[in-house]
């Protein structure tokens, strides 16, 4: 890297991360190029809020990825003055404003240094995901078949965010699309009992999360007997299974540039 380089701002892309190598560049992978062909004055680089799977990478692979906190002092170390972070976490949970309490440390050693919107940060936001998941899987939207979108889940508040999301998706009409989360309300359970009032016959399951890694390669679409998959086939469903992140959607990854953008301009206007 050159100095010139080395000044360059940067757009700081911020992941839980998955150690799943070829959907991480299917989705996280994704994201960041679509943010360096959107910013090409900015570079951009990465950064994973999970500890474990940096570790995992680490170890197994020999794959080095910068928590946010190190990535900032790497950053203020090269004499770089500029820096968006900005995060592809689904919503404003633990994840999220632990990044922000990292970034407290650096206060004082970039020209600038901001936290870019979560993913569903707004109503706005929310109905914009409905579209773009309602597009993905049209092709399943077959009067038969119930579309049943996995969630993370969490014990933060902010979780409110997937109840938001079904109810406007009741408000649009919609009936055929579920959101259930694998760690908090609604749950798989909870998903079951709402695809059972579509009379549906067949279920999609499909990741509401930016990666197809753990969750959704064991929790939703795994072989054992508490898997998504094998509930929903016990209850007499066809089960079909979509191992697709929302981070390969092209219509994610406009929202996530949108957000940067909303928030390069918000800052330029200070």
């Amino acid at each position: 890297m050159n100095e010139t380089d080395k000044q360059k701002p940067v757009i700081l892309a911020v992941a839980f991360g998955t150690s799943y190598a070829e959907n991480r560049e299917k989705t996280i992978g994704a994201i960041e190029r679509a943010l360096a062909e959107a910013f090409p004055e900015f570079e951009v680089r990465r950064a994973f809020t999970s500890h474990i799977i940096r570790k995992v990478l680490k170890k197994r692979d020999g794959i080095i990825v910068d928590g946010v906190g190190e990535a900032l002092e790497r950053m203020a170390n090269e004499g770089i003055k500029k820096v968006i972070v900005q995060p592809t976490h689904i919503m404003a949970g633990i994840e999220y404003e632990q990044a922000g309490d990292e970034m407290k440390a650096f206060e004082g050693r970039f020209g600038s240094l901001v936290l870019g919107e979560n993913l569903l940060e707004t109503m706005g936001d929310i109905e914009e995901l409905i579209r773009v998941i309602d597009e993905d899987t049209k092709a399943f939207a077959d009067g038969d078949t119930a579309r049943v979108f996995m969630g993370h889940g969490s014990e933060h508040s902010d979780n409110s965010v997937y109840a938001k999301m079904q109810k406007a998706i009741d408000e649009a009409g919609i009936k055929d699309m579920i959101i259930g989360t694998v760690e908090a309300k609604p749950d798989l359970y909870d998903a079951v009992a709402m695809v059972k009032k579509t009379g549906a016959k067949r279920v999609l399951l499909s990741p509401l999360m930016i990666v197809a890694g753990d969750h959704a390669n064991n929790d939703m679409a795994g072989g054992d007997e508490d898997s998504w998959k094998s509930v929903f086939e016990k209850e007499g469903y066809e089960v079909s299974c979509r191992l697709e992140g929302l981070g390969s959607s092209k219509g994610v990854q406009s929202m996530i540039v949108k957000h940067c953008r909303e928030t390069m301009e918000e800052q330029d206007r200070k």
